[in-house]
Formats: structure tokens, sequence, C-alpha cells
């Protein structure tokens, strides 16, 4: 395996197929790797199994046609509840889902991160989880206790996308944000992990400190791409905020007549320079608050 991992976002895109399970990480509004999202919205791939945590990501995804299904635990943009597109394409019935609760998604992660078939738990439960996921099964413990678990099954990705505050060339990656959640185990799900950068190094140089924010091995990195600002218009904290006021365009523009189009023609059929550009550049990016919680 080649030293260097830097790659381009279309060289990304370029080694997904149309059928494929993506893994894409991030936490709602938090650290989605848009820029190879946007890059994706531009390719032919399609027909994809998405897993994700949800934010604006899966409702552009759904919006372009391109998922078939969506395993999720959640889809939203926080201060916007309910994800535009996403609920569109959901109460039309366009895409297949496995709703599940959040805990279980993290199972499932675990799961196939740990090249197991499942792991059992309490979660789901006397649940319409269990009710609107038939194909999830409960098992029985071999131990006098004979305790009923649910079984989930591993959500093993053939790819996974990720964003990061730095890495460098040789695939180490740091999160510095005050919520790292959980993309070491999507990284550690798939087959091959592809992380965009904020900030890119030759070599990092880690200390005790630092090496604690390095969350995933650099063996799982099969590619990073350096995207300045590249989950935006989702947040990057410490870096940058989230731009409520592009997600809010964005959020109406899911109850106009052609919208999604409109939104695209602007923010997606164009190069990530162009795109910096309209959302208003990197001095403006670098002054977006991040949200308290």
């Amino acid at each position: 395996m080649a030293l260097n991992k830097q790659i381009g976002a279309a060289d990304v895109v370029a080694q997904l197929r149309s059928g494929m399970t993506v893994g894409i990480g991030g936490w709602g509004p938090r650290r989605k790797p848009m820029a190879l999202v946007r890059e994706l919205l531009r390719s032919d791939v399609k027909d994809l199994t998405v897993v994700s945590y949800g934010g604006p990501e899966v409702g552009m995804l759904c919006a372009a046609g391109k998922i078939k299904k969506l395993i999720y635990g959640f889809v939203t943009m926080d201060a916007i509840p309910l994800e535009p597109y996403f609920r569109k394409a959901r109460e039309a019935g366009a895409i297949e889902v496995m709703e599940l609760d959040e805990g279980m998604f993290e199972w499932g992660l675990r799961a196939a991160g740990m090249r197991m078939s499942f792991l059992p738990t309490r979660v789901g439960l006397a649940t319409d989880v269990l009710t609107r996921n038939p194909q999830l099964k409960t098992i029985t413990s071999p131990y006098d206790d004979g305790e009923v678990y649910v079984a989930m099954p591993a959500l093993k990705l053939d790819a996974a996308l990720l964003h990061v505050n730095e890495a460098d060339r040789l695939g180490n990656t740091l999160t510095t944000s005050n919520d790292p959640l959980f993309d070491h185990l999507f990284a550690r799900a798939a087959d091959a992990c592809y992380v965009s950068t904020d900030k890119l190094h030759d070599k990092l140089e880690l200390d005790a400190r630092t090496a604690k924010l390095n969350m995933f091995e650099r063996y799982l990195v099969k590619g990073v791409v350096h995207a300045p600002f590249g989950a935006h218009p989702t947040y990057s904290g410490p870096d940058y905020g989230w731009d409520m006021e592009h997600l809010k365009r964005y959020n109406a523009s899911a109850s106009e007549d052609g919208g999604w189009q409109r939104y695209a023609e602007e923010f997606v059929a164009i190069s990530e320079a162009q795109y910096l550009e309209k959302a208003g550049g990197s001095e403006r990016l670098s002054k977006l608050k991040t949200p308290v919680f």
C-alpha cells in the first residue's frame, strides 16, 4: 500500500459502485463529509444502501435519487428537526428503510468492526423497532439466566466516508471536536474508509495529548482528501460552526416547485472551489460560530 494516501474527491467516488452499502460518518449536522457527498451527487452512482446518523447528506442523496435503502437512527439538522428531503422521500415511500434505536445502530457498527455477525442487546425489546423490522431476531442466553436479547445484526459497510479536523498523507487523523461520537466505528465496519480533512499535513507528530484524538488506525484509511471547510454547511468544531443561513435556504427549497433542481444547479453542479466561493469564502466560513448544546 502506498504511503502517500492523498487523493481527490473524484478519486474516492471512482471507487464506489451503484448498489454498494456506504456508511457516512458524523451526526446530524455535525462533521458530515459534505465535500465527498457533493462529489457523489455529481456522479452516476445510485441504488445505494446508506448507513448514517443522518443529516442533510441523507436528504440531498434522497432528493437526487441516489438512495435505495436507508439504515438510520434519525435524520435531522438539530435546529431544523425534520430533514425536509428525507421527509418527502419517507412519506412518499420512495426508499426502503431500516429504522433503528440509536444504540442498536451503534451495536450494529460495533459488530461489523469486530467481524461478528451480531451482538446481543436489550435495546429494542418490547418496542415497535421489532415490529417495524421483522428481520430482526432474538436470541436466548445459553447460560442459566436464560435471558432473551435482540440479536442486532452487523452493519457491514463496503465503504465509509468521514470528515476529520486534521490528517496526514499517511492516513493518520485527528478529530479535535468535543463530540467525536462514532466515526471510529464506521471506519472499522468498512472494507474501505475514505476521509476528508480540513487541514492536511505531510506527517503528524503525535504526543500523549494528540494521540487521544487519533480515533482509528491509519491502516483502515484508503484515501485522504484535503477539503478545507469540507463539512460545510454542517459544522466541524472547533474550526467552524454550522451555516444556519445556508441550511435554512436548503430547507426552504424543499417547499418550492423545482427547489432541489435550483439548489443543485447553484451548489452541486459546480466545482468545490466555486461552492466555497458561493458559500461566502473562507473568511466568512471561518467565523461561523459553533452551536452550544
